[in-house]
């Protein structure tokens, strides 16, 4: 079968019959993907709507400027936390944080341990060292400054171990 159409635009040797089957196919192929693309806008249209429920525009966005505010008080709160946490870091390091502390007995003839050194540091090993010493006329307290770990005082041999448990070399 010949059509004038087809002789004109080149096309005269081809079977009508291949020509519809060919089109037939384009044609199913392009209702699936329409029902395809349906069911997706479909799909997209339920999410809108859930997320739309009981939301117009105008409480959408104070809805996103409330979270806008939210988060500039949680940096402003955490810059401040960061700040407050230096400060107490500062203080820390001044604070007295390490103990070393030694009973003995000063004059063998007493008994019962009633004399101590006590080494209080902080951080960087600065602090002082009390000496309490108990004997039958009374109790006798001496104090001893230490910086970075050292004093300039000769220490007693008491003294000393309570320092290095202070600093934790024994």
């Amino acid at each position: 079968m010949n059509n004038y159409f087809f002789t004109s635009i080149g096309l005269e040797n081809i079977d009508i019959g291949i020509l519809l089957l060919v089109l037939v196919s384009i044609i199913l192929i392009l209702f699936v993907l329409n029902i395809i693309n349906i069911c997706s806008i479909s799909k997209l249209k339920k999410k809108y709507r859930r997320f739309m429920l009981g939301k117009n525009a105008g409480s959408l966005e104070e809805e996103v400027v409330a979270l806008f505010e939210d988060n500039k008080f949680i940096k402003n709160s955490i810059d401040k936390n960061k700040k407050d946490i230096r400060t107490l870091h500062r203080k820390f390091e001044s604070s007295l944080q390490k103990v070393g502390i030694i009973k003995y007995d000063a004059f063998d003839q007493m008994g019962g341990n009633l004399s101590f050194c006590l080494a209080l540091l902080d951080e960087n090993n600065n602090g002082f060292v009390l000496n309490s010493v108990h004997g039958a006329e009374g109790c006798y307290s001496f104090t001893k400054e230490i910086k970075s770990g050292e004093c300039e005082i000769s220490l007693g041999p008491e003294e000393e171990k309570a320092l290095k448990i202070a600093m934790k070399e024994e």
